[in-house]
């Protein structure tokens, strides 16, 4: 998996803003659950950061697919392309 190295800094900025966390804690493989402040609530936070930031808008299936640094990056790697 060929991953855009800005869009992962693009992605993990986002988090720690969305999740009000130093970005040192968001690493490049985070996953729903590592941090206290990524949980349900925090995630739903996440998914609106998302969507204001890059301009997309999210549904409910894919919310539940964005669990991951890589599954985020991965998602709009694949919405960049095909939009």
């Amino acid at each position: 998996m060929n991953i855009n190295v800005s869009l992962i800094e693009q992605v993990q900025a986002t988090l720690a803003e969305a999740l009000q966390t130093p970005i040192e804690t968001i690493t490049p493989e985070l996953e729903l659950g590592d941090l206290p402040q990524w949980d349900s609530m925090g995630h739903m936070e996440v998914m609106m950061m998302l969507e204001q930031k890059f301009d997309i808008e999210i549904n409910n299936e894919t919310i539940t697919a964005l669990v991951s640094v890589p599954a985020i990056c991965d998602y709009l790697t694949k919405k960049e392309k095909t939009s």
